[in-house]
């Protein structure tokens, strides 16, 4: 099996899982941030802008758990390498 070529691109492989996650949390914890910020704001604000903060605050924990989750699928440039003669069946 020495004729066997395979390839293996050693740039296109995912970050580590803890850093994933780590990056996961921080951008989760920023939009929690804001969201408190929002609900601080619904309270001091005068009417009309009161109710864009609360909207903001109702509608971010669906964004930032989309934004957070968001990104481990993804795939670098060069994830595909293929052999210039591929195996046939034949």
């Amino acid at each position: 099996m020495a004729n066997d070529k395979d390839f293996f691109d050693i740039t296109s492989a995912p970050k580590a899982l803890s850093a994933d996650q780590s990056s996961r949390q921080k951008r989760y914890f920023i939009s929690m941030m804001i969201r408190t910020v929002c609900f601080i704001l619904t309270v001091i604000l005068p009417s009309p802008f009161r109710w864009v903060a609360l909207l903001g605050a109702v509608a971010l924990p669906y964004f930032a758990v989309v934004i957070a989750n968001a990104g481990r699928e993804s795939f670098s440039a060069g994830a595909d390498i293929s052999d210039e003669n591929p195996r046939s069946l034949s």
